[in-house]
């Protein structure tokens, strides 16, 4: 019989996500796939240093400790590396005993036809054509800031912060504060506080793990945040969205202008989705951060 995907949490995550490749990347981009390749063959045998995706990989993973011949997550690693450069990251997959056994190895082509293959609820990498591509075909995807590294969570729990419109919500909310100013967004909300929000690109994710959290049971670590630039009167038309999809969110910072990057840092996000680079570079120094672009790009990276 062959291995279902449909009942689990499919992650695909890229080898820059999971793995600091700083150097290796860098090596590409000013050297060509050539230097790469003999690069990544000299090192095969080095374990390559966690990435900002790391610790959240590892933990949602652990999640299937509970019941591991029934696990609810499945981590693929979706890389535009081949199959010849692809070793070093087995290795240091191995070597950090991460249950991941499943790989799409594109050899440089584009990864966006096999996301809906393989089921995937959540696609993290730090090449934003792919990120952008999954967001066109309605997949959740975010492209991960590299620069900086993370401790690894230290009290077992899995945080994960969203923000609202664009990413849990859909931006026609924005649209109009973007177009109209902050008044006519206000009004609109008021006006619109019974009407739920549609659903953005994270609505299913965040759906997803509310199923999990229920298989899961009480003792269940994920702990979800929204963190929105919203403030009253806009707060309640989110309350009540998020009540009709019948999901829970832990906690909920409407912080009306205030930065987010201190929030976040307090919260302990081992990753951070927002629309906006404004807002996920600073927020990147703090914790793992990843901008989710806008679908077919119409807002442009910034909002």
């Amino acid at each position: 019989m062959a291995y279902a995907l449909e009942d689990k949490m499919v992650i695909g995550v890229s080898s820059r996500a999971l793995f600091d490749l700083t150097r290796e990347n860098e090596i590409f981009e000013n050297e060509g796939l050539d230097a790469y390749q003999s690069y990544q063959f000299e090192h095969e045998k080095d374990i390559l240093e966690p990435g900002p995706g790391f610790s959240l990989i590892k933990s949602l993973l652990s999640l299937n400790d509970k019941d591991p011949d029934n696990p609810l997550v499945e981590v693929i690693i979706m890389s535009r590396n081949s199959t010849n450069t692809s070793l070093r990251v087995f290795n240091s997959i191995k070597h950090y005993g991460l249950k991941i056994t499943r790989a799409v190895l594109a050899s440089g082509s584009s990864l966006s036809p096999y996301l809906k293959a393989f089921k995937t609820d959540l696609f993290l990498s730090a090449y934003e054509d792919d990120v952008q591509n999954a967001i066109n075909s309605g997949i959740a995807a975010g492209m991960i800031i590299t620069d900086h590294t993370y401790p690894g969570a230290t009290d077992g729990s899995i945080r994960i912060a969203f923000d609202g419109d664009a990413v849990l919500f859909d931006d026609a909310s924005e649209v109009i504060y973007k177009e109209k100013g902050l008044k006519a967004f206000e009004e609109n909300e008021e006006i619109n506080a019974d009407n739920p929000l549609a659903e953005g690109p994270f609505a299913s994710f965040l759906k997803k793990l509310t199923q999990i959290r229920s298989i899961y049971g009480e003792e269940c670590p994920i702990r979800t945040a929204l963190v929105t630039a919203r403030s009253a009167p806009a707060h309640e038309r989110v309350i009540k969205t998020l009540r009709s999809w019948n999901v829970r969110l832990d906690e909920a910072f409407f912080l009306g202008g205030v930065e987010k990057k201190e929030i976040l840092k307090a919260f302990g996000a081992q990753i951070f989705f927002d629309d906006q680079s404004v807002h996920t570079d600073p927020a990147s120094e703090e914790v793992p951060s990843a901008r989710v672009p806008y679908k077919g790009g119409k807002l442009g990276a910034d909002g």
